[in-house]
């Protein structure tokens, strides 16, 4: 695993071979004090060696900041996730109090699309950071030449810099369709965020497309509504599946935010769940178990895999140099059973 160690100014200095002063004053926007030659050498070798200015440096070299990096990709173009999705919120929750117990602190920031998080986490002094969803290729890159230690959540990137915790996607979409096969539902619709290569929402597509083939039912693209991951979304696309596709019976949506704009738009359509639709989320969040009618779902312990990732990441941390990425965490997916799915009765 790439060596844990922060670039300083005086890496800087020995690579260009000039004064940690004079390296202070270029990086510092006060260039007039040194000579334009000197400059230039402090430039090239920052760039060279990707240093990043640490506005929060300590005096003690190897002191540590107590300081982790909690980080919500905005993948979609939803801006305020944390407060939209109570997901977020509760693994949040889960990552913060297992912090706290162990003498962290967290800095919670969200990165929009095509952001990098480099000079934020540097910038921060951090001495790890977790980070939620997907992103594209040169991000994960950059993250690597921030050298700490870094959990990913919801992500299938393939890379042994990394430590990660997720659950089975795959299989949490196989379940949610299998239980409305299993009641007798053939005309099921999945209403999902955007389904990208190797991301969650593409893994629960593919157990939702597993679990039709398994039954011998014909896949049918114009039963996805697929957009965004929210309330409003949900509320949309039922309304068109309400209009468009009477022959539908059921609906998989592929986290319970969805599900609960599903509930409300088959309500306004004057449609009943689950006498005339049966619904299944995906998460188990709180609101879940308190909606009318309460909604069936795949249940994750939310809180627990922020626990688990903030324990992965300080055993990194106490590790050091040494720390080498564990195998992937899995946690545990079942069924909560409640009231949105009904077993459709022959003709």
């Amino acid at each position: 695993m790439t060596p844990l160690k922060r670039i300083t100014i005086r890496d800087v200095s020995e690579r260009a071979g000039v004064s940690t002063a004079a390296v202070s004053y270029v990086l510092n926007g006060r260039e007039g004090k040194v000579s334009q030659e000197t400059a230039s050498k402090v430039r090239r070798a920052a760039s060279e060696l990707n240093y990043i200015p640490d506005f929060s440096a300590r005096s003690l070299a190897g002191t540590r900041s107590k300081l982790i990096g909690v980080v919500i990709p905005q993948t979609e173009d939803q801006k305020q996730l944390l407060l939209q999705n109570p997901f977020y919120s509760e693994l949040v929750c889960g990552i913060e109090a297992r912090l706290r117990q162990s003498g962290y602190h967290m800095i919670l920031s969200g990165v929009d699309k095509g952001e990098g998080y480099l000079d934020t986490s540097m910038q921060r002094n951090l001495d790890g950071a977790i980070i939620m969803g997907i992103y594209q290729e040169s991000f994960y890159d950059d993250l690597k030449r921030v050298k700490v230690p870094i959990v990913l959540i919801d992500s299938y990137v393939n890379d042994s810099y990394f430590q990660t915790v997720s659950i089975d996607d795959e299989a949490g979409g196989y379940m949610a369709t299998k239980l409305l096969i299993d009641n007798g539902h053939t005309n099921i619709a999945l209403v999902t965020g955007l389904i990208r290569k190797d991301g969650v929402v593409e893994k629960r597509f593919l157990g939702y497309k597993r679990a039709l083939k398994e039954a011998g039912l014909f896949y049918n693209s114009d039963y996805v509504f697929e957009h965004s991951v929210s309330y409003e979304y949900g509320q949309e696309a039922a309304a068109a599946l309400a209009a468009g596709h009477p022959e539908i019976t059921a609906v998989f949506a592929t986290s319970d935010l969805v599900a609960l704009g599903v509930l409300r738009g088959l309500s306004d359509a004057g449609k009943r769940v689950p006498e005339d639709v049966s619904v299944v989320g995906f998460d188990d969040i709180p609101v879940a178990r308190m909606c009318n009618p309460p909604l069936t779902t795949v249940r994750q312990n939310i809180v627990a895999r922020g626990a688990m990732a903030a324990d992965r990441l300080l055993k990194a941390i106490e590790e050091g140099e040494d720390s080498v990425a564990d195998d992937p965490s899995v946690a545990r997916l079942e069924l909560a059973i409640r009231q949105t799915v009904q077993r459709l009765m022959p003709n």
